[in-house]
Formats: structure tokens, sequence, C-alpha cells
């Protein structure tokens, strides 16, 4: 069974969503937010006892760059909004991976759709009539 013009243009109309809701992603950055206590070692300080959470929370920010594990220090202040950066990074997965997929079946629904291909070259104005040489390769001049 080939795809209708409709299933087409339904294809368009979810391509061109996906890529107005890509162009509305804002700051983003890949990686996990992690909150660590440490303990300082000083035997005197509350750290040291065993039931004791320890020092903190200090904030690192962990990902993956060629291969190998990155961590960055995150300040307090700046926790809340680097939550929303990875929440917008992940956001932006999911879109681009839905701009791919909807793009795929589009262009396997242009190729299941015999006349959808010639349609559109007769909106284009695509001539059905091949042209001719104008010249013979070989010069005639001695």
């Amino acid at each position: 069974m080939s795809p209708t013009h409709d299933h087409i243009e339904q294809l368009r109309n979810r391509r061109d969503e996906v890529r107005a809701r890509l162009a509305e992603v804002g700051d983003l950055r890949p990686g996990s937010l992690v909150e660590r206590y440490r303990r300082c070692g000083k035997p005197n300080c509350h750290c040291a006892s065993e039931a004791a959470q320890g020092h903190g929370p200090t904030w690192s920010l962990t990902r993956e760059v060629s291969g190998k594990t990155v961590t960055t220090i995150i300040p307090a202040v700046a926790v809340e909004e680097t939550r929303k950066q990875i929440a917008e990074y992940k956001r932006f997965r999911a879109l681009a991976k839905e701009m791919v997929d909807t793009s795929e079946q589009l262009c396997d629904a242009r190729l299941d759709a015999p006349d959808a291909a010639s349609n559109e070259a007769a909106k284009k104005g695509g001539s059905k009539r091949t042209s001719r040489r104008k010249s013979s390769r070989r010069s005639t001049h001695l």
C-alpha cells in the first residue's frame, strides 16, 4: 500500500513542528549533577563521627568527553540553573531523535509514493523533455 498525499503532508507538518520546537531550545549542557559530602580527616571535627554526614554539599557535574570522565565543580548558587541546562539537553536529545525519525519516515513515504516525485517536479516546473546537444564534441576546424 503506497502512502497517500495526506500521510506525506502529515509527516511534513510533524517535521516542521519539531523543527520549530528545536529552534526554541535554550542553554544546555550534558552530564549528571551529583551532590557530595566529604570528611576532612581532622579527628576532632564533627564529620569524624560515624553518624555524621560530612562537610558539604559540594556539587559536581560529571560527563564524558572523548571517552574520559570529566568532572566540573558547580557553585551552590548555580545548581538550579545547571539542573535546567541538563533538562534542556535531555529535551534537545529527544527532539533531535524525533526529528530524525520523522524525517526518515517522510523520506521512506516519498520513495513509496511513485507519483509523489513526479507531482513535486511538476509543481516546480520541471520539464519531461530531454535537452539536445547543440554542437558536436569534435571541432570541425582543421
